[in-house]
């Protein structure tokens, strides 16, 4: 599997999700995020956008968010439990496992994820991580998980102009959980799941030094 090409193709399917800002539909607000909806082009689910102001610097935030083996990412957020790196393919783009734990008062029972992931530096100081689904010999499905699907995701860490302490966060998330989960705790879930992801992101922020 060319993972090279996965790569540059799911970076420029966030871009164009970004950039898009036709058919979305507001589905959560709060202080730190609006989260919203439009139905998904890569699988009959729905592709969720976030987008928020995180106060901080540029470093901290993304030194928060970035997806790396024993980082920061492990300990604030909730909805990853393990990360695991199956094979760096090149300097910016890596395969990866992800755990979750369970979730939605536990109907939504623990899941694994195998992805392509790639970091992406733009001129303007704007940095993403952007990652889809992929096989990979050295990790079929393991028992006791069962294997989710995440199409292009992601986020994007945007400098705010004139105010270097706010990182502007654009994340998009559209994961086919697998397994016979009910529609509607699907879709209650990854809104929820989101404002949680900003809320607790800007918490881990303000603890850094």
């Amino acid at each position: 599997m060319d993972y090279i090409h996965t790569a540059r193709s799911v970076e420029d399917r966030l871009l164009s999700y970004r950039k898009d800002e036709s058919g979305w539909k507001t589905c959560k607000k709060t202080n730190d995020v609006v989260v919203y909806w439009r139905p998904s082009c890569e699988f009959a689910g729905y592709v969720y956008k976030g987008e928020g102001i995180v106060n901080g610097s540029p470093e901290k935030v993304w030194d928060c968010l970035k997806p790396e083996i024993n980082g920061l990412r492990v300990k604030w957020d909730a909805n990853i439990k393990k990360f695991e790196l199956l094979e760096q393919v090149s300097s910016d783009v890596s395969i990866c496992r992800t755990v979750t734990p369970s979730a939605a008062m536990g109907i939504i029972s623990p899941r694994d994820f195998v992805d392509v992931i790639s970091v992406k530096r733009y001129e303007d100081g704007t940095v993403s991580s952007n990652a889809t689904n992929v096989s990979h010999p050295n990790c079929p499905p393991q028992p006791g998980y069962v294997r989710g699907f995440n199409h292009p995701c992601g986020c994007f860490c945007v400098p705010v102009p004139g105010e270097p302490g706010k990182m502007q966060l654009f994340s998009f998330f559209q994961t086919d959980l697998g397994g016979l989960l009910p529609r509607s705790v699907v879709d209650s879930f990854f809104p929820t799941s989101m404002v949680e992801f900003y809320s607790n992101l800007t918490k881990a922020v303000k603890s850094l030094k």
